[in-house]
């Protein structure tokens, strides 16, 4: 495929670049897709841990459900360090489309899997290989869409171009908690645990065949065209990113931290949390999460020109401080009633937008081409599987033990962290990549 061109000659002459929505739309449904997929799984499990394993305790079948999700997890470290390094060595393209193919068919598999009443404990089993299969998978894709998404972009604007990611994020959310919303309107509680919670996991896998002929005529990036020499000459990638780009590391872990507590915080945990620990109808939480995911879909775009006319780093401070102060009280509103809810999940997401509008750009301006997809895909998903793959698990063990409400002064303790990480951070709006 042809590099994708370079839209920085229209920054040089003073015109305003044009956005090339077509290749942006083609990244990000990509990534939408992959989120459905992975979102689903946690949004639903509530609905079938008792149909993949022994229905008699309840409570431990979703336990075990919810582990299997977090042990997911801690694939999406390998899945980055080799998808990145594939990414750094043959290419963005080749990598998102190797990505989307491998979560679609995890979707499916799930989607169809026996259940533990038909085949004991194979069904867990394959439940789990299909779920490694969607985490290494993972693991790759956000690193390399945001990769790709930010060396496409001139300097000046790459803030409007990152804002894309989480559009298709959000928008992805958004499908699966409208399916949510909408099965649990027309389907009884036993029909979403016998079958109704199968219904999207085949979805997704429709969305993966759409993903992979819309991401089959990506251009790819001339900065990667530019590097590949390079990037096939450094050994001992990862010790590299270590040995030369130590400052970064420390840093991409700091806003990471906080950025997926904040993400499985709103769009994971609070549902069956509400719904198991603080009596709220399901239908109240999936209704109020939609609205909440709309809103944080349409300020993504208007964040990321913040961005790029007043810099990144007034926008992780507010973020992160505001995050410190408000998440405790707000999750003393989390209980029955939709208006509770709503203010929850849209002072929540809305200031959770200052962060994510902008993510790509973050982490794509601390390494240089060479080591952009395995450093971020390596940094990046390990601090997710530590601290967002065992969000949801925690939840369940706090309520379990009478101390759910301690969780959310764990995620106030993670946004100071990233506070006094983010106040080390360079400006690098406008910067050149390397």
């Amino acid at each position: 495929m042809p590099p994708a061109s370079d839209p920085t000659s229209a920054v040089a002459t003073g015109e305003r670049p044009r956005l090339p929505v077509r290749t942006l739309v083609a990244a990000s449904i990509g990534n939408a897709i992959e989120w459905y997929d992975w979102t689903i799984y946690a949004t639903f499990s509530v609905y079938f841990a008792t149909q993949i394993f022994p229905k008699e305790n309840a409570s431990l079948a979703l336990l075990s459900t919810l582990a299997t999700y977090a042990l997911a997890f801690f694939f999406r470290p390998l899945g980055g360090y080799l998808l990145g390094r594939f990414a750094d060595l043959r290419g963005r393209r080749t990598a998102m489309l190797m990505t989307i193919a491998m979560m679609a068919a995890g979707s499916v598999v799930i989607g169809l899997l026996p259940t533990y009443a038909l085949v004991g404990w194979l069904a867990p089993i394959l439940l789990l290989l299909a779920r490694i299969a969607q985490g290494l998978s993972l693991g790759g894709e956000v690193s390399n869409a945001s990769a790709y998404l930010a060396e496409i972009a001139p300097p000046a604007h790459r803030g409007r171009y990152s804002a894309f990611f989480y559009i298709s994020t959000g928008a992805a959310v958004l499908l699966a908690s409208l399916l949510g919303a909408l099965l649990t309107a027309v389907l009884s509680a036993d029909d979403l645990a016998a079958w109704g919670w199968r219904i999207p996991f085949l979805v997704g896998g429709v969305l993966g065949v759409v993903g992979l002929w819309l991401r089959r005529a990506m251009p790819e990036t001339e900065l990667y065209e530019e590097n590949k020499t390079k990037a096939k000459s450094v050994r001992n990638p990862l010790l590299a990113t270590l040995r030369e780009h130590p400052k970064a590391v420390g840093q991409l872990i700091g806003f990471t931290l906080l950025s997926t507590l904040c993400y499985y915080t709103f769009f994971s945990s609070i549902t069956p949390f509400a719904i198991n620990y603080r009596g709220a109808e399901g239908n109240d939480v999936f209704v109020a999460l939609s609205i909440a995911t709309a809103l944080f879909v349409l300020l993504q775009y208007p964040m990321g020109v913040l961005s790029d006319r007043f810099g990144r780093k007034p926008q992780l401070l507010v973020w992160s401080a505001a995050t410190a102060v408000l998440i405790v009280p707000l999750s003393t509103l989390i209980g029955p009633g939709l208006g509770n809810l709503l203010v929850v999940f849209c002072v929540g997401l809305g200031f959770y937008t200052m962060m994510t509008s902008i993510a790509p750009a973050i982490m794509s301006e601390l390494f240089p081409t060479e080591l952009r997809g395995l450093g971020i895909g390596a940094w990046y998903n390990l601090t997710v599987a530590l601290f967002g793959g065992t969000a949801p698990l925690v939840v369940s063990a706090l309520g379990e033990a009478g101390m759910a409400d301690v969780f959310f002064w764990y995620v106030a303790v993670g946004a100071v962290v990233a506070f006094l990480v983010i106040l080390t951070l360079p400006e690098t709006r406008g910067k050149v990549l390397d």
